[in-house]
């Protein structure tokens, strides 16, 4: 592995391969940034958001679709720095003190992601998960009682769904079944208890083999579980607290891994940084969403 040089994050998260453009981007939660990263020149760049960005997908237009603060919007980055953002969708659930948190475009072209209270220390079990399209809006919400939503994920065939909640007091990943053609999960079970492993459960990616990587907050680790639940891989990180990863690069075999530094602890000495791991698999490429 090795890290992305000159880059610190308070909240880094949503990291994302743009293969045409043969970058990175990533976001800076708490920082209201966009981040681009050009491995080829080692070239660096952000945007300015008016709201903080929690998550980020492609889409088929050439922009980005975002989960923030008050709803899902289009952004468009330009030659400025601030970016230029253009509000989709709200659900009447997302209140003030509330924003969305993971998120990700399903196999087919759909924008899931979930929202959370903005004092996620505190138990309030209110944040849900939705799923948006162009054709259909923002849907009513397909999975409640979330403390801190995270870890969304398809299966190679895109007929599994992953979830998590990675509040202390919860700490678990579940497995939905997933119908690809109407969007909905059904069937919900656990796929991975996490209070018996490492960390809890933040971002989460999925490789070709349909292995599902989750990222051990607090736990300084990066786990691989098997599509039976079972975990396969541990790789310790050179951080306490990594907080999503995702595959890219030219042969989808690079894992670029975001990371928290607020309320760091003073062992993590590798807080808030941005880390590229070559883990030896390929990863799937993300779907752009349909716009």
């Amino acid at each position: 592995m090795e890290t992305v040089p000159d880059i610190t994050c308070a909240v880094g998260e949503s990291p994302l391969w743009n293969a045409r453009e043969g970058a990175w981007y990533w976001v800076d939660i708490l920082g209201r940034r966009i981040w681009r990263f050009d491995p080829a020149s080692g070239a660096r760049r952000s945007w300015l958001t008016a709201e903080m960005p929690a998550c980020i997908a492609l889409t088929d237009s050439g922009a980005l679709i975002a989960g923030m603060e008050s709803g899902v919007f289009r952004l468009t980055l330009g030659e400025g720095e601030p970016v230029h953002a253009a509000l989709l969708a709200a659900p009447p659930e997302l209140v003030p003190g509330m924003r969305f948190n993971d998120g990700r475009c399903d196999r087919q072209g759909r924008f899931w992601s979930g929202t959370m209270r903005l004092d996620s220390p505190e138990l309030h079990a209110d944040g849900r998960l939705y799923r948006y399209t162009r054709e259909q809006g923002i849907s009513a919400p397909l999975v409640s009682n979330l403390v801190v939503q995270n870890g969304l994920g398809f299966s190679p065939n895109g007929r599994t769904m992953y979830l998590s909640d990675s509040h202390v007091s919860r700490q678990q990943i579940w497995a939905f079944d997933y119908d690809t053609d109407s969007g909905t999960p059904s069937n919900r079970r656990v796929f991975v208890d996490m209070t018996a492993h490492r960390g809890r459960p933040d971002g989460a990616a999925v490789d070709v083999d349909g292995c599902y990587w989750i990222c051990g907050n607090d736990g300084g680790c990066l786990l691989r579980f098997t599509p039976e639940g079972k975990l396969d891989r541990t790789i310790d990180l050179p951080l306490l607290k990594p907080s999503m990863c995702s595959f890219g690069g030219a042969a989808m075999d690079t894992l670029l891994l975001t990371s928290i530094a607020a309320g760091r602890k003073p062992e993590d000495t590798g807080s808030g940084t941005v880390l590229l791991v070559y883990p030896g698999v390929q990863g799937m490429p993300e779907t752009a969403f349909r716009a």
